[in-house]
C-alpha cells in the first residue's frame, strides 16, 4: 500500500495544512512550499512572529542560537529550538516545539509540530508528519545516483513522482535510527520503528519495525 496524506498525517499538527489542499500524495506538496510561505509569511500575526529578515518568518518564542544560518523563505514556528551551526537552506516551515540540532541541514521541507531531528541530520525535500524523529547521524537521500525521476515503490505497485528531488515522508510518530539512510522516495507509515545503520527505501508499513529489507515485523 502506498500511502495518502490523510493515512500519514494530522493536518492539524502543521501550520502549513492548506498546503495540502487538493493533494492525494505528500510529495506533491513539494514544488509549492516556496509559494505557500511567501503567501503565508505576510499573514503570520505579529503579535507572535517577526520577520527577522526579508521572507524569514520566525515565532518570538523560538530559540535561534546565532551561529545557526536560515536563507528564505522559510517559517519557524512557537516554541522551537534552533541550536548550533543549524543550516536552513530555504524553503522550509519547521512547525511547534520542534528541535533542529547542531550541524543539521535543511532544505526544502514540512516539519510538523514536536518533530526532532537533533544531531547531524540532512533532510530535504522531505516531509516529517508531527512527533517523528530522526536519530544523530540518520539523513535523507534525495537524488538518485543516476539522476532518474523518484518512483515510489510497493511490491509490484509503483507511482511516478516526476520528481527528481524526493528524500523521504515520514508519517506521524516515526522513529528513525541513528546513521540511517532513507533513500529517494521512502515513505514510512506512523507509528513505525526504522533499527539504526538501515538502509531504507519503498514504502514501510505503519505501525511496524524495520529490520533490514527482509525483515519487517509489525508491532505488538
Amino acid at each position: 500500500m502506498i500511502y495518502t496524506i490523510k493515512d500519514l498525517y494530522n493536518l492539524d499538527e502543521t501550520i502549513a495544512k492548506d498546503l495540502f489542499e487538493n493533494k492525494t500524495y505528500p510529495w506533491e506538496a513539494l514544488a509549492d512550499i516556496n509559494d505557500f510561505i511567501l503567501k503565508l509569511g505576510p499573514t503570520l500575526d505579529k503579535d507572535k512572529f517577526d520577520e527577522v529578515e526579508e521572507n524569514i518568518w520566525i515565532a518570538k518564542s523560538a530559540k535561534v542560537h546565532p551561529s545557526a544560518n536560515i536563507s528564505g523563505p522559510c517559517i519557524i514556528d512557537e516554541d522551537t529550538e534552533v541550536r548550533p551551526c543549524a543550516f536552513i537552506r530555504g524553503k522550509a516551515i519547521v512547525g511547534k516545539n520542534c528541535v533542529v540540532g547542531n550541524s543539521t541541514e535543511l532544505k526544502n521541507v514540512v516539519l510538523f509540530n514536536t518533530v526532532q531531528v537533533p544531531h547531524y541530520n540532512y533532510v530535504g525535500d522531505s516531509i516529517l508528519g508531527t512527533h517523528s524523529h530522526m536519530g544523530a547521524g540518520s539523513i535523507t537521500s534525495n537524488v538518485k545516483s543516476d539522476k532518474t525521476l523518484v518512483v515510489v515503490k510497493d511490491k509490484e505497485q509503483k507511482i511516478e513522482t516526476g520528481l527528481k528531488k524526493f528524500g523521504a515522508m515520514l508519517g506521524d510518530y516515526v522513529e528513525v535510527g541513528c546513521n540511517s539512510v532513507l533513500n529517494p522516495g521512502t515513505v514510512i507509515g506512523r507509528n513505525s520503528n526504522i533499527y539504526p545503520a538501515s538502509c531504507v527505501r519503498g514504502v514501510v508499513p505503519e505501525s511496524s519495525i524495520y529490520k533490514k529489507d527482509d525483515t519487517i515485523v509489525t508491532k505488538k
